[in-house]
């Protein structure tokens, strides 16, 4: 054990969804859907699944490792320049990247109560402090972490919207947000985690756009990926925009080849296909009106997602419990414990009849 880092030590890691195969495995059932991961239920995008075929018989190539041609067609459609953008396998990684570059025993970072759990963790691997802010009706009160802040602040990570809540902070509330500092000015990076931002666009007729924040010159760090709407969860492929001089840094760390040849030519086949993600976005809208009124026939709040998932109050039981009889019956949800809600579930968009046998299951044990 004295060999193992202190930061290693109690370090829990990250607990992923149930995959459908072991389920099967595990409890004999031929039939099990998952909800549980927050992945696009209508899969990838035609076009990616083609590039997968095609290039396939190069995959005894090493990857291009900076990525470059994804990164030029990212740069493109984002308006920003090349050296602007990072890729990593998944955003998870350029999270860790980002604490392996810039966090010391001594930093703090500042997140939201409830947040996305990987930002305490990339901070607990690298020994420095999370300071947590309270929500605001379920929301992010970017007015409280601002409070927060002080010398040893490295940091504010903004998961908008937030998992597993689905609430998001507004145009508004970012205005007020971002009238705490000024462009070129030397502060904590301000990091916005927008891995549903296809969904949350559509969804939310107020919803921000932080790229303008970032080109006007403020230390904006903008998180995204190809593991949401664009179907690619099993590639791992996510990617960031920061100033140039912290995308350089990062790179020095960043392993390489980190990102497949696979993943790159099907990221930069489905980059712009409307088609497939507004079949996704017509889904997640018909899938959540769906789910929101089946729980609320059943006497379960819910809170209003922009994302493509719900959380689901079931108090008095505990979630994990209510996980557990869902999954003899088939279904895999996510208990919401390691997030503060011992009483919520939370399930994803599924198709049609996914959710509607989530809904007949979670009748039967309920």
């Amino acid at each position: 054990m004295y060999l193992i880092r202190p930061e290693v030590r109690n370090f829990q890691p990250y607990l992923p969804g149930k995959p459908i195969a072991e389920v099967q495995r595990e409890l004999g059932l031929k039939r099990v859907v998952k909800l549980a991961s927050n992945e696009n239920a209508l899969g990838a995008s035609p076009k990616a699944v083609q590039s997968l075929r095609k290039n396939s018989q190069n995959v005894f190539r090493y990857p291009e490792g900076a990525g470059t041609i994804l990164r030029r067609a990212l740069a493109r459609k984002l308006g920003v320049r090349e050296s602007e953008v990072i890729l990593g396998a998944g955003s998870d990684e350029i999270i860790e990247i980002l604490g392996k570059t810039f966090f010391n025993r001594e930093d703090e970072i500042v997140v939201s109560q409830h947040a996305f759990i990987r930002y305490k963790m990339a901070a607990d691997l690298l020994g420095a402090k999370t300071i947590e802010a309270p929500m605001k009706n379920q929301t992010h009160d970017l007015q409280a972490m601002f409070r927060n802040v002080n010398r040893r602040t490295k940091a504010l990570f903004v998961a908008n919207p937030n998992n597993p809540t689905g609430t998001y902070v507004n145009r508004q509330e970012v205005e007020l947000f971002f009238s705490n500092f000024k462009p070129g000015q030397l502060s904590p990076f301000l990091i916005f985690d927008e891995a549903y931002y296809e969904y949350s666009k559509e969804l939310a007729p107020d919803y921000p756009d932080l790229l303008n924040y970032f080109r006007k010159g403020y230390p904006v760090v903008v998180l995204r990926t190809f593991s949401k709407i664009y179907g690619l969860a099993g590639l791992r492929v996510g990617y960031g925009v920061a100033p140039q001089w912290v995308v350089e840094a990062m790179d020095r760390v960043r392993p390489p080849f980190n990102v497949s040849s696979l993943a790159q030519s099907a990221a930069i086949a489905c980059l712009n296909d409307r088609a497939h993600i507004q079949k996704s976005l017509a889904i997640v809208r018909e899938g959540l009106d769906y789910l929101t009124q089946e729980m609320r026939r059943l006497g379960l709040p819910t809170i209003p997602s922009v994302g493509n998932f719900l959380m689901v109050s079931v108090s008095p039981l505990l979630g994990k419990n209510l996980f557990q009889k869902l999954l003899r019956k088939g279904v895999i949800v996510r208990a919401m414990d390691e997030y503060g809600f011992p009483n919520h579930i939370r399930v994803t968009v599924g198709l049609p009849q996914e959710n509607r046998f989530f809904v007949h299951c979670l009748k039967e044990v309920l």
